[in-house]
């Protein structure tokens, strides 16, 4: 858990300058997780799909976020159509924008602060 907490720090401050560009995220107040990863959202203007490329052409994976508007899952096909079987509270912006443009890379514990400074460091080039 102490090497996942250092290397979700470490990576959080070396992004801090890009903060205008991505959402980082924060824990609650009073806890202390120990995050599997690191869910980055990009704010407006910049393209999740150009960061994710960029990233990848670095060797660096990503993955989404199984989240958002679950109501635009295919499993949902079927209920969308018919208007029956589940039932939403305004037009969920927020869920939308975590389908669109939210997505993690990892902080595994195995990681040297090495790899976490380049992870760090593609994501800025990637949004500046």
């Amino acid at each position: 858990m102490a090497k996942r907490r250092e290397n979700y720090d470490r990576l959080r401050a070396a992004l801090l300058p890009v903060a205008d560009r991505l959402i980082l995220p924060e824990a609650c107040p009073h806890s202390t997780p120990s995050p599997f990863g690191f869910l980055l959202t990009c704010r407006e203007g910049v393209s999740r799909e150009s960061v994710l490329s960029h990233l990848e052409g670095k060797g660096i994976q990503t993955r989404m976020l199984f989240s958002g508007n679950l109501i635009c899952h295919p499993c949902f096909d079927g209920m969308r159509e018919s208007g029956n079987g589940y039932r939403t509270v305004g037009d969920l912006p927020v869920t939308n924008t975590v389908m669109t443009d939210t997505f993690w890379v990892g902080i595994y514990p195995g990681m040297s602060g090495e790899a976490i400074d380049y992870i760090a460091e593609a994501i800025k080039e990637a949004v500046m």
